[in-house]
């Protein structure tokens, strides 16, 4: 629950679109699924688990971030002028919060609302899930 009312949010799927607070481009999520493959309005349906960068999550462009190593160090060459860099995600954890009702797989399945942080300090979030017909309450 939300403020007294049930969260609703859609079931997220191969195709979804995603930005980063770093990133300068959108990126999308592929879903790879571990074990029989499950659908949700005909495209592979994700779990918290499809986080892995580059198998899961493809660049955003350019980061902009001075916490990344190649952008601090180009901003340096730069003579302090920010300089971004290609984006390479670097994700340690799985999606949050995920499904508190739907398993995938023995997963959470992975919901509109879920966040996944990169490790250079940026929050990745799903701006179109890829499912215009699932929607999940809870």
């Amino acid at each position: 629950m939300v403020g007294g009312r049930l969260a609703v949010s859609s079931q997220v799927t191969t195709g979804a679109a995603l930005t980063c607070t770093f990133g300068l481009a959108p990126s999308t999520l592929t879903v790879v699924p571990i074990g029989p493959p499950v659908q949700a309005g005909g495209a592979l349906a994700a779990t918290v688990q499809d986080s892995r960068p580059m198998a899961n999550i493809a660049p955003f462009g350019m980061c902009n971030t001075p916490s990344n190593p190649q952008v601090a160090a180009a901003t340096a060459a730069a003579l302090g002028v920010l300089t971004p860099q290609p984006c390479i995600p670097v994700t340690t954890a799985p999606w949050m919060p995920g499904s508190a009702m739907v398993q995938i797989g023995g997963q959470p399945a992975l919901t509109s609302t879920c966040t996944l942080l990169c490790q250079w300090g940026g929050t990745i979030t799903i701006t179109s899930p890829g499912s215009a017909t699932t929607v999940m309450t809870g």
